[in-house]
């Protein structure tokens, strides 16, 4: 069964950008668009050199129970501008219904604009598994046991 999230533009939100798309018959993510408040709409936001901004998409979510979204950067992006989320990647539980935006990060040299419509980061939707938490004594033995960050990996 194909989940289906459910997507309502906010108020202010220019109903000709496009909702979450997928690009290609293959994509595993859906394509995320930033879509301004009017007064940013013409000459786009500027995010500066390691400056962090949240950028609007407009929407809000409703995502099936049992599934997240997972908000990533777009490959394109970090290589030529180095725009990325700081918090990649971002999740959107099944019981959030605020406002979608879009955490994104400058790790680039130069200033970069994001332009109304522009396509600025990729929603996975995946399924959630919850666990359950108890305290033990004691935890079972493996080959790698308390070795840490970098311990299965290059010396």
């Amino acid at each position: 069964m194909v989940p289906v999230i459910r997507v309502m533009r906010e108020d202010w939100a220019d109903p000709s950008v496009q909702l979450p798309s997928y690009e290609t018959a293959g994509a595993a993510g859906a394509d995320i668009r930033a879509n301004l408040p009017p007064e940013l709409r013409v000459m786009g936001f500027e995010l500066a050199p390691m400056q962090r901004a949240v950028v609007p998409t407009g929407l809000r979510v409703e995502i099936p129970e049992g599934y997240e979204a997972q908000i990533r950067p777009r490959s394109g992006l970090a290589l030529k501008h180095g725009i990325s989320l700081p918090n990649t990647p971002g999740t959107i539980d099944s019981d959030y219904r605020g406002p979608l935006g879009v955490l994104l990060i400058n790790l680039g040299s130069e200033p970069f604009v994001i332009g109304h419509g522009e396509r600025i980061a990729q929603m996975i939707v995946a399924p959630v598994v919850q666990a359950r938490f108890e305290a033990a004594d004691a935890l079972g033995q493996t080959v790698r046991g308390g070795g840490g960050f970098g311990s299965t990996g290059r010396a």
